[in-house]
């Protein structure tokens, strides 16, 4: 299996150098200053952004604390005393950062000499200087997205300050219940998807491009399965995900389906579909559990159908936002379905195995992924991973956090264009599957955005709704 962790460049943070990047940034986009809205943040009382930072992200840091504290006698058995005194002085550091968080004290620079832990003091050194002196940088006066991420990596922090538990997974118990509990809908899925692969080499290009909706629907749907939204509260998938796309359509707002399948077409090179030479596909993903298993079959469809020789998956290097996935969650998830005692589910594992053992499939890591910032950020902040992914044919950014940072977590009018939500960020052409669990909404139809509000007040936060949004940077492709 091929493991990657890029390395971390030195980031440059000055007031001059920031200015220059944001302007470029809009320039490429093709917008002004004045025309790029303020970032949500919890400053707005009843917001959505307000009640995450008042109500679950102290409930999520509460689970965090009581899950280390429920495993002691592990650490006791595994460490002795030192096992005890790690999981003691923990608590002790996520109890005070809860209570900073919510008596809206000033968010504090990292103490834990990390490969990040630099360019995280710089990027809050930023934020003092745009807010000035008047008004200090804190949980609910500063942007929702910096103060959300924040948060996971002072978990990260507070485990890390604390040896010999300093790898330890305070996530794990929910995202393997979460798998187990979608245990039908997995052998469901792969029982469907070893049906469909006898035959998808042979298929006509419009029966090969069905089953890639149907399974980029899939894929789409199991976004769904977000520890983060339900603050760690059970949330998995107990259905058949196929039976259920056809009554899923209506809440689909945006469907790009059309424009990623002429992407995918068109870097085949001269041949019949599944017996050419295509490209390369890149995801960056977003939960474990079920929507892993959905991303993992779209990936073997895409092998499969020769709509993609090899595939890039990108995870995140630390546990990260309750649900997101890891190296370890990767690979356990493979190896679970290569041990199942069910034939479909078993045989697809062991497919994927093969995929990584013989390098079609790879798994990645970066620091950015754990990082605060804005994608257009990221050709200036991370060139090493912005120059991978404009390598790549196609890049899948699975679920709400990627939207929120592609588009910058801000106040958008509904109506503004994907593209210009992304202010320059265009590697390659890139497609978002998002089911929306936070109020940011991009590349709606005049009166799109009202009329939903009218019809369900929720429409952005409860998870019912999603987008299958493509931006290429090519301008034949353009969205």
């Amino acid at each position: 299996m091929q493991l990657d962790v890029f390395s971390f460049p030195q980031l440059h943070f000055g007031v001059t150098s920031i200015f220059c990047h944001q302007m470029s940034s809009l320039m490429a986009a093709g917008q002004t200053v004045a025309e790029v809205p303020p970032s949500l943040s919890a400053k707005v009382v009843g917001s959505f952004a307000y009640l995450t930072v008042k109500d679950r992200l102290p409930t999520i840091l509460t689970k965090v604390i009581d899950t280390i504290h429920r495993n002691k006698n592990k650490f006791f058995e595994e460490y002795g005393e030192e096992g005890i005194q790690a999981e003691k002085q923990t608590i002790s550091l996520l109890s005070k950062l809860r209570n900073e968080l919510q008596t809206d004290k000033p968010v504090l620079p990292l103490m834990d000499g990390l490969q990040d832990t630099e360019s995280w003091n710089e990027y809050l050194q930023r934020h003092e200087r745009l807010q000035g002196e008047q008004e200090s940088v804190s949980w609910f006066k500063s942007p929702w997205l910096y103060v959300e991420c924040y948060m996971y990596r002072k978990i990260q922090e507070a485990l890390w300050l604390n040896p010999p538990i300093s790898d330890y997974d305070v996530f794990n118990e929910g995202k393997t219940q979460s798998f187990f509990e979608s245990q039908q809908a997995v052998m469901a899925l792969c029982t469907y998807w070893e049906s469909v692969k006898k035959s998808v080499e042979e298929l006509p290009k419009n029966q090969v491009f069905e089953y890639f909706s149907k399974l980029l629907l899939v894929s789409l749907w199991g976004n769904r399965c977000d520890l983060s939204i339900s603050a760690g509260q059970e949330n998995a998938q107990k259905t058949s995900p196929i039976d259920s796309l056809n009554s899923l359509q209506p809440f689909i707002l945006v469907d790009d389906s059309n424009m990623i399948w002429s992407t995918l077409i068109s870097t085949q090179r001269p041949g019949q579909l599944g017996k050419a030479s295509p490209g390369r596909v890149d995801i960056v993903l977003d939960n474990a559990g079920f929507e892993l298993v959905t991303d993992l079959v779209l990936a073997d469809f895409l092998i499969s159908s020769g709509l993609a020789c090899k595939i890039h998956f990108h995870g995140k290097c630390f546990p990260w936002f309750v649900s997101d996935v890891t190296a370890n969650d990767f690979q356990w998830t493979i190896r679970q379905a290569m041990a199942a005692n069910h034939k479909c589910m078993s045989k697809s594992g062991v497919q994927w195995q093969r995929y990584l053992k013989e390098g079609v499939w790879s798994y990645h890591d970066h620091p950015f992924w754990t990082q605060p910032h804005e994608f257009c950020d990221m050709a200036a902040d991370a060139p090493d991973l912005y120059a991978t992914l404009k390598e790549t044919d196609l890049v899948f950014f699975k679920g709400d956090l990627n939207y929120r940072k592609l588009t910058g977590d801000r106040d958008w009018d509904h109506t503004v264009g994907f593209h210009a939500a992304l202010r320059g960020f265009g590697p390659a052409p890139l497609c978002s599957l998002r089911t929306l669990k936070a109020n940011v909404q991009v590349g709606l139809q005049p009166g799109q955005g009202e009329k939903l509000t009218l019809q369900d007040p929720d429409w952005m936060t409860n998870g019912k709704y999603a987008v299958i949004q493509f931006h290429s940077p090519k301008p034949e492709q353009q969205d």
